[in-house]
């Protein structure tokens, strides 16, 4: 006889009926978001007694508020991961961080029926194992504690870097090593404590969960980490060295990262409403709108020194902007709220080169603004350059070339139509090749996988259009490399230079890797056909090099 196995499933009693004594808020406004290309989530400020999140996802607005990661808050209806909402809120002066994440969940109980149960799920994490041969140095002792990023000496290709907020309102700015490289300096350290930091080091794509020390190994330790970001820009020449995290900690200190499932905590939506209840009476009375800043209040513009190589824009606490060795060109597009290049028309060349440093204050009493801001940024920016810059401009429609996605031989599968509808960015497989990027889409309809390919390179800078005619939802995941526009320009015989009108841009990849082109058509089946569409573009009628004195 074989013997029975029981799996026991830890339950708490479900939430979702609020009562008299659970935190609210004084007044909510609760709406479905309006649709914008900076589909983000913005979350969880309070400024002037309005407590505010932009763009959240279902998903996102259950994170807030009961504290759960994204991969942990499981089942709920497939629309969790599609829609968007914003909340705003009226809080009491002081209010703890706890009691705002008690009153967002008193308002999702009321507003949208939600209710949830927390359970225990095996959920993939990191192990961190002892190899044959540990690369380790024991540590004297006497070195300070920790793990820390070394900033590199400017010179060498394809460098980049990375200015992070530190708890006190200052920032630092880390400069990457050569082909995007990233240098720890790791001293008197446990592998115990080791293991605690590596997932949040920078680039190391180790997932949520926290990774778990099985080395078996004693003591403290001195140790380099060298790694590249494969998140950080496109392939390059000569970059075909680039080191993976997990490849890192393999070859360098004779350790091991091993993928495992673990028992983890997480939390089961049980049922919710997609459309929220109306608003109650008087809220727009206690909550009026708060006039979104045409122009910055005060802003200082002076030539960036040449001998400064750094650059950075960055919305930080309290309403200041500051821009250093911005070129015109960038501070343009964010004049007009637009990564495109081809949206705007009639710059000069010297557009690209001639750079600013901008330190700019928003309006006392506005809204709250973060770095992803961008549509909100972008008035004032465009009238600091028509004030500074002296720009002109007017708009045209003009014919542009886009793509349309078609369909060949479809190699995806078909969804479960119960199943969470997502496209997400993630972490590329380990053994793809140098600057590989990554797209998972489940339960997706051809259309919000035309919509995400926008700007996922610089050639599909305009919307894609679904011309595919594949009903339903759709599982694929398609793995791509991302190269600059330059290197997929091919000439087409006879065309001088011009690729063949609907042809793929191709290029020849030594690392072995695909363009989104390739990838498109080998791994799903379908196409990207090139098209003339007529677009509004930008057109610049004037603009100054030197702007106006402070």
């Amino acid at each position: 006889m074989k013997p029975t196995v029981l799996t026991i499933i830890l339950v708490s009693s479900v939430w979702g009926q609020s009562s008299d004594s659970a935190p609210s808020f004084e007044a909510a406004d609760v709406h479905v978001s309006a649709k914008t290309t900076n589909q983000f989530t913005r979350n969880g400020q309070v400024h002037g007694g309005r407590y505010e999140i932009k763009t959240a996802t279902m998903v996102d607005l259950i994170r807030f508020a009961y504290g759960f990661d994204n991969d942990k808050i499981l089942e709920g209806p497939n629309w969790l991961e599609l829609d968007r909402f914003d909340v705003t809120a009226k809080v009491p002066p002081d209010t703890s961080s706890d009691a705002q994440k008690q009153m967002l969940q008193s308002l999702l109980s009321d507003r949208f029926k939600l209710a949830v149960r927390k359970e225990n799920r095996p959920l993939p994490t990191y192990a961190l194992v002892a190899g044959k041969k540990p690369l380790l140095k024991e540590a004297a002792g006497s070195e300070e504690n920790g793990c820390r990023p070394e900033s590199a000496s400017p010179g060498g290709t394809n460098q980049g870097m990375l200015t992070m907020m530190n708890a006190n309102g200052t920032t630092t700015t880390l400069r990457f090593g050569p082909d995007m490289t990233i240098h720890y300096i790791c001293r008197n350290v446990t592998m115990e404590e080791f293991a605690a930091t590596a997932r949040t080091m920078i680039g190391a794509s180790l997932g949520s969960n926290a990774v778990i020390d099985d080395t078996g190994i004693k003591g403290k330790w001195n140790f380099d980490l060298r790694y590249s970001l494969q998140f950080f820009g496109p392939v390059m020449p000569n970059m075909s060295e680039r080191i993976s995290f997990v490849d890192a900690v393999e070859k360098q200190l004779g350790l091991k990262l091993e993928e495992r499932p673990v028992s983890t905590p997480v939390l089961v939506v049980e049922s919710v409403n997609r459309k929220p209840a109306e608003n109650p009476p008087g809220t727009a009375e206690a909550l009026p709108p708060v006039p979104m800043p045409t122009e910055f209040e005060v802003a200082s513009v002076k030539p960036t020194d040449p001998n400064t190589r750094m650059g950075r824009f960055q919305m930080q606490p309290g309403g200041r902007l500051v821009a250093e060795g911005m070129p015109l060109r960038f501070l343009v597009n964010r004049a007009f709220n637009t990564n495109n290049n081809e949206e705007l028309a009639g710059l000069p060349d010297s557009a690209a080169n001639e750079r600013y440093d901008i330190t700019a204050k928003t309006p006392a009493g506005g809204p709250v603004l973060g770095n992803g801001d961008m549509d909100a940024i972008a008035p004032m920016m465009l009238s600091l350059l028509k004030d500074r810059f002296k720009l002109a401009y007017h708009t045209e429609q003009r014919p542009m070339t886009a793509y349309s996605l078609v369909a060949g031989k479809a190699k995806m599968k078909k969804a479960d139509p119960n199943s969470r509808i997502f496209c997400r960015n993630m972490p590329p497989p380990p053994g793809t090749p140098p600057g590989s990027r990554m797209l998972k889409c489940q339960n997706a309809t051809m259309g919000l996988f035309a919509e995400r390919l926008q700007n996922m390179v610089p050639d599909l800078a305009w919307p894609v259009a679904d011309a595919t005619n594949l009903e339903g939802g759709w599982d694929f995941t398609l793995t791509f490399t991302f190269r600059p526009q330059m290197a997929m320009q091919v000439a087409g015989p006879g065309r001088g230079g011009e690729a063949a009108a609907g042809a793929m841009p191709e290029a020849s990849d030594p690392t072995g890797g695909l363009t989104i082109f390739e990838a498109i058509e080998k791994q799903l089946g379908l196409k990207l056909e090139k098209q003339k569409r007529a677009v509004q573009v930008y057109v610049i009628d004037h603009i100054e090099s030197k702007p106006t004195e402070n």
